[in-house]
């Protein structure tokens, strides 16, 4: 490894970091994925939606304000502040919660454009180290340009292999925020039509 990283020259350094940075984030991402599936309540969603049914809205966000579930937070999030809008308040909320599923994202994304153009910035430099060495020996010493050639062919394979890699938990990571995102908006629409049926049962 050592070796590799001292053929490649000074780019893989920070080739390096990118896919230290990458694989934390990876597993960041995925320890949190884990907790939000594991701390899921069906049983407190349920409990919420009925309770705002029978207009029972002060019990429902009762229900759900120290809930660790994730959709529990944002239906009683909204529900605490429908006087400023439900629509409004649901939304916010829940933009809130997709705020944190996205978290890190960017950077993956960055990793992955900046990786390929890191080993293309070594390739360039071992073309002019290896043009340098070829003008200084000759032609009659071609060994002499090997380091320069070994330089940019690590570097850019380093490169490309880092962001081949990232590229995988990263869409795997972008689809599955997605798909949370339009069960949410689903969630919503039916909860607002639940907070509806409620307001004209404590009207009536």
């Amino acid at each position: 490894m050592l070796e590799l990283m001292y053929k490649g020259g000074p780019i893989m350094w920070p080739l390096l970091l990118c896919s230290m940075v990458a694989l934390a984030i990876v597993v960041e991402r995925a320890v949190f994925w884990l907790q939000l599936s594991m701390r899921k309540n069906q049983d407190g969603i349920n409990r919420i939606f009925s309770l705002t049914e029978e207009g029972k809205f002060e019990e429902a966000i009762e229900a759900g304000k120290d809930s660790s579930c994730l959709v529990c937070r944002i239906l009683t999030g909204g529900l605490a502040h429908r006087n400023y809008g439900l629509v409004q308040s649901l939304e916010a909320a829940a933009l809130f919660e997709i705020e944190k599923m996205k978290r890190f994202l960017a950077v993956l994304d960055t990793i992955i454009t900046a990786a390929p153009l890191l080993g293309i910035l070594g390739t360039v430099s071992g073309i002019i180290i290896s043009f340098d060495l070829l003008g200084d020996a000759g032609i009659e010493d071609p060994k002499a340009v090997t380091g320069g050639i070994a330089q940019a062919l690590i570097t850019t394979a380093t490169g490309l292999s880092i962001a081949i890699v990232t590229l995988l938990p990263y869409n795997a990571l972008t689809r599955k925020v997605e798909k949370v995102t339009r069960h949410l908006e689903q969630l919503v629409t039916c909860y607002e039509v639940t907070v509806q049926k409620g307001q004209e049962k404590s009207c009536g």
